[in-house]
Formats: structure tokens, sequence, C-alpha cells
């Protein structure tokens, strides 16, 4: 089958019901996305595809009809993404295991909510599990995003 993932067109040959995680860490060797529960519940292998935040672990290869962006593809060093960069200037990783599939539902909200409450921030990232217990950081780092995006705006 044949996947993009972060603008580059990837053939691979896997069973149609290999998780799209698998296919991205195994395949690939795109190691962003984490694994954590298998369910679907944790949010740890968020990935967008077609621009939607998605759990790639729950989510077979063979059902993938949309391009794929992962943490990878949502900036670099270089040109960081607004999230990636609230992220940093929040210090909101501690063991760093979740933050991938934190920032990438995060960027969704915004793409989606530029301005979104505290209500809108909570409901969209309570899909996403933090072990560590940093939710007043990442809410922080979401409000920091939200106003330099609309810095961006005017």
């Amino acid at each position: 089958m044949q996947l993009t993932v972060n603008g580059k067109t990837h053939q691979v040959d896997v069973e149609d019901e290999m998780p799209l995680l698998w296919v991205l860490r195994d395949v690939l060797g795109i190691t962003g996305p984490k694994y954590g529960c298998g369910v679907a519940m944790c949010g740890a292998c968020t990935v967008h595809v077609g621009g939607e935040p998605v759990r790639s672990c729950s989510l077979p290869a063979a059902d993938v009809k949309a391009d794929i962006t992962t943490i990878e593809g949502l900036g670099t060093p270089e040109a960081m993404h607004v999230v990636q960069k609230a992220w940093i200037k929040h210090q909101v990783a501690q063991c760093g295991y979740c933050q991938s599939g934190q920032m990438m539902s995060a960027a969704a909200l915004l793409r989606d909510n530029p301005n979104p409450s505290d209500d809108d921030i909570d409901q969209t990232m309570s899909g996403n599990l933090c072990r560590c217990g940093t939710y007043p950081r990442i809410r922080a780092a979401i409000r920091t995003a939200a106003r330099e995006l609309k810095g961006r705006a005017t």
C-alpha cells in the first residue's frame, strides 16, 4: 500500500490490519508517535490523518485514505510549530512520553478553534493522558500558542 507521511510518499508491504502506529514506527522508523495503551484510550499515538487527530494504535493501515502528519511533520527545530514553541516555553514535558500525542491534539484544537476557552481545552485534551500530571502546563502552553496565533492574524 502507499502512504504519504509528513509529505513523503512511501510504499509499504504490510498486512492490511497492521495498526498505523506499527507501520510508522517499525516499518518507516518514525518514532514520534508512542505506544501507550493499544486501545486508543491514552492518546500517546495521536497523529493527523487528513488533518484530523486519530489514535494510530487502533487504526488499520489499510483504512488510511489521506495524508498522515506526525509530530516530526508538525514542525522542525528550525521552524517549529507554534504549539511546539509554547511547549518549550512552558517546559511542559517531564518524562515526555505522551507529549507528541498531546501536541498533535493541541495543534488540531487550535486549527479548528484558535481562541479556545479553558473548557474547550480541557474537553479536547481529556483524551490525552499524562502520567506526570503536567495538565496545568499543557493548558498554559495551549493558551500561549493561541495568543501567538491571534497575534499573527492581526
